[in-house]
């Protein structure tokens, strides 16, 4: 048998290899099996994700100039969603438990469209955007998120249950010091400690989010020192 001939069997069997895999998986979903944990895939949808950047404590107000904007420019058919990645979060107040949504990004909004000049300039001048975050590399247009990316913040908002508990962790950090986040949406992320809240055992750290400093409440328990 030729190199050739060889080749094209090899090319040919992986192929069939693939076919196999996706018939599988087809298979499972058409006997029922998997149903039950349908998986939303936000990076499938049309379009490409984008971080716009916006005061913070005004991203509802953002978020609503821009509905109006696409609206009015008739750009429905291009920009597609427009979020605020929120997060559950258990809190104890007077002694109660209550489950409040809290931003996970302040100061920013996940854009989904087809980027062009409309777009472009529709969400750019929308009152209170600041600007696109993250650059192409000709420079001229926003880069959009990675599928990585675009899994991690969008799949932050919790389902407001209570945490496991765990050993309570030493008392030992100061302000300055360079951290590890270890779990939640910020995971793998580094940061510095801002403030230290000794009594409720949380930290605010900043965390270098799209290439700003954010600051961001934590656990002790959700952080370990560099």
């Amino acid at each position: 048998m030729t190199d050739d001939t060889t080749t094209t069997q090899l090319e040919h069997d992986a192929t069939a290899d693939e076919s196999a895999v996706v018939d599988a998986t087809f298979d499972l979903t058409e006997n029922g099996e998997g149903e039950d944990e349908e998986v939303d895939r936000p990076w499938l949808r049309p379009g490409k994700w984008y971080v716009v950047h916006s005061q913070s404590g005004y991203e509802k107000k953002v978020d609503a100039n821009l509905r109006a904007r696409i609206a009015s420019y008739n750009l429905t058919d291009r920009i597609y969603e427009i979020v605020i990645p929120m997060e559950d979060v258990v809190e104890f107040k007077q002694g109660r438990k209550q489950t409040v949504q809290k931003k996970v990004f302040p100061g920013y909004l996940l854009v989904r469209c087809e980027m062009d000049d409309e777009t472009w300039f529709c969400i750019r001048n929308t009152p209170g955007v600041t600007g696109f975050v993250g650059q192409s590399q000709k420079g001229k247009t926003p880069a959009p998120l990675s599928r990585k990316e675009v899994a991690t913040f969008l799949s932050a908002k919790g389902d407001g249950k209570e945490a496991p508990k765990r050993k309570a962790p030493k008392l030992d950090y100061e302000v300055g010091e360079g951290v590890r986040v270890k779990e939640g949406p910020f995971a793998d992320f580094s940061g510095q400690v801002a403030e230290i809240n000794a009594d409720h055992m949380k930290l605010k750290v900043l965390v270098n989010i799209f290439g700003r400093e954010t600051l961001v409440e934590m656990d002790f328990s959700q952080v370990a020192k560099l």
